[in-house]
Parts: C-alpha cells; sequence; structure tokens
C-alpha cells in the first residue's frame, strides 16, 4: 500500500499530518529516506518515522473494562463513547465495540477493528455464550430459573433461546435477588425485557465473559487492554 496510508492505518497521524513528516524527510524505507507519500511499501518493510519503527499490524483487539454513562459506539456528537476512552494511540481506523452494551451496563467488552471476527462472535449460529451479573429487584425463585431454561416469549411475541440461570443471593425482606444469567443471542436490552416480562426489575448490570474470554479483574472501569495471543486463539477457536 501506499506509504502515507500505512503510516495513517498504524496512526503515526492523519494524511496531512503523514505527508509533512515525508516532506520533513522524518519517513525512511529500508534505510531510504522517502520523498513521495505515493510509494508503495509491503507490510515486512523495515519503516521508520525518525528514529521510531513502525511495524504494520492490519487487525487490533482491545478487551474494555466498560463503565457507565458511555454509549458502546464509535463516535457521538453529544455523549462519549467507549473509543473516546482508549489513548490517542490506540485510536486506529475502522474500530468499534463487538455488539453493544447499554449505556448504564458494565463490563466486558471487546474492540477491533477485523470485521470477520466480529461477525463470528456474533452470528445466532454461532451461540457464543455470554454471562452477566445482574442485581434485580424482586425475587428470582426456582420457577424463574426454570422459565428462563425453557426459554421465555417477551411482550411483543419474540421468543427467546434457553437461558442458563443462577441465583447467587436473595433478599425478601428488600425485595431484591442477586443473579448470574448465560444467553446466547444479543437482542435490544435483552437481559432487561427478559426479567420485565416476569415482573421484575434489572438494576445493575455487568458483563462477566464473552465465548472463552473473562473480564480481567485487574481492569478498573474504563481500562482496557490488548488480548493476548492464548486469549485471541482460544476465542476464535470458540466461535
Amino acid at each position: 500500500m501506499r506509504i502515507d496510508k500505512y503510516l495513517a492505518n498504524m496512526n503515526v497521524g492523519s494524511r496531512k499530518e503523514v505527508h509533512k513528516l515525508i516532506k520533513a524527510g522524518m519517513v525512511s524505507v529500508n534505510d531510504a529516506i522517502i520523498k513521495t507519500p505515493k510509494m508503495q511499501v509491503q507490510e515486512d518493510d523495515n519503516v521508520m518515522v525518525g528514529d521510531q519503527k513502525i511495524s504494520y499490524q492490519k487487525y487490533h483487539y482491545f478487551l474494555m473494562n466498560k463503565p457507565k454513562g458511555v454509549l458502546s459506539a464509535t463516535e457521538d456528537f453529544h455523549q462519549k463513547t467507549v473509543i473516546d476512552l482508549l489513548d490517542k494511540k490506540d485510536q486506529y481506523q475502522n474500530l468499534a465495540p463487538v455488539g453493544r452494551l447499554d449505556k448504564d451496563t458494565t463490563g466486558l467488552l471487546i474492540i477491533t477493528n477485523d470485521g470477520q471476527f466480529t461477525h463470528e462472535l456474533l452470528a445466532p449460529n454461532k451461540h457464543v455464550d455470554k454471562v452477566y451479573w445482574a442485581k434485580i429487584a424482586g425475587v428470582a425463585d426456582e420457577n424463574t430459573v426454570n422459565k428462563f431454561a425453557e426459554g421465555l416469549e417477551l411482550g411483543d411475541g419474540t421468543q427467546l433461546k434457553p437461558a442458563k440461570l443462577e441465583i447467587l443471593k436473595q433478599d425478601i425482606d428488600r425485595d431484591s435477588s442477586e443473579i448470574e444469567i448465560a444467553i446466547s443471542e444479543g437482542k435490544y436490552h435483552q437481559i432487561k425485557r427478559m426479567f420485565a416480562s416476569l415482573g421484575m426489575q434489572v438494576v445493575e448490570l455487568k458483563r462477566l465473559s464473552m465465548g472463552s474470554l473473562k473480564l480481567d479483574d485487574s481492569l478498573q472501569r474504563g481500562q482496557y487492554r490488548e488480548l493476548t495471543d492464548e486469549e485471541l486463539a482460544e476465542l476464535k477457536n470458540k466461535a
């Protein structure tokens, strides 16, 4: 590809900024200073900007602990998005969250520019489980567990696949519960609508895992890191 696209894709700067670096003689390829942004380069060429080596990486995969109050979107003119939480150096082109967590939902979120990978994780026929913790207004019991296992029907007639519900805590006096739920779908506000169909309300919701990937407890809300090679390989294998 052209050297200006190569450097822009690696977040060295905008095309305009890259052109300035080239004009200033700051860019070299295989130890030769280049003069034109149209020069074609290969991914394995030795590309330098000043004394910094710029290695090409086509796809990027990040694991984020999403905080409340942030949109699972690529951009928004009025509200902060998960892309805004990335360091400037990591805001590569075409990054997007894999699926969506509601604005007030926290926890595991994958961000990548690998569209095929996203499709594999989200395709209904792949049955990639997503596990959530939730605090519920209402007392979930064995009857609730059974109804989830059978596959709920929502108020609009949508039939859901069976879901595995585990009751972690019940507080009858305060009419509340804490649960863990595994689903293989990702319909709009699905978990909130599932409990609403049984007369209960989700007060807090956090995603704990997606496929083989678990939320990293060392990440504070709003923090992120790259997936390890092992995590990525296992996740792709499961999908």
